[in-house]
């Protein structure tokens, strides 16, 4: 039976597993993602991100990536978006990057919101070659800029995946 509404507490996906994010684990992820780019390059403090994965906001689902019991990396998905889910933030950790869990995060959001959703959406630093040569494999379309959005100095990439035409 499906769900009368997207994302529960916990998935197993290929190569991994999400779980509800717990605040305790908050802390050390943010400590990562502060060190990795494009956070490092945008300026995000540990303090900053942690903050932001602690915060209640009941539109913002997020989820620890676990990989063998080992904490791999964060997933968060706002859902409603633009009539759709909108992948806020993907940070694997960088031993855990090119394995395909980046692609089985963004197919489960599919699957997941499908049946409500007609788009799915990411933004990407201009400066993030990598992650958006990732999403353009992934079916999605660069329909965008916003400039200063992140960061005086970064421009974001707004891209959509269209998941179903409006009725």
């Amino acid at each position: 039976m499906m769900n009368e509404r997207p994302f529960g507490d916990e998935y197993v996906l290929s190569g991994c597993r999400l779980v509800r994010l717990r605040v305790e684990d908050a802390k050390a992820v943010a400590g990562k993602l502060a060190t990795i780019n494009p956070w490092l390059v945008l300026g995000y403090s540990a303090a900053q991100l942690e903050k932001y994965l602690s915060a209640d906001d009941p539109s913002l689902h997020r989820y620890t990536v676990m990989v063998d019991e080992m904490i791999a990396g964060v997933v968060a998905v706002r859902y409603p978006w633009l009539r759709g889910s909108y992948l806020e933030l993907i940070g694997l950790f960088p031993d855990q990057q090119g394995k395909g869990l980046g692609a089985a995060i963004l197919q489960w959001m599919e699957r997941e919101t499908k049946p409500w959703a007609m788009n799915c959406w990411v933004l990407v630093s201009c400066f993030n070659e990598a992650a958006k040569r990732f999403y353009l494999r992934q079916g999605f379309k660069e329909i965008g800029s916003i400039e200063a959005l992140v960061s005086l100095h970064s421009t974001e990439l707004l891209l959509r995946k269209v998941l179903r035409a409006p009725v």
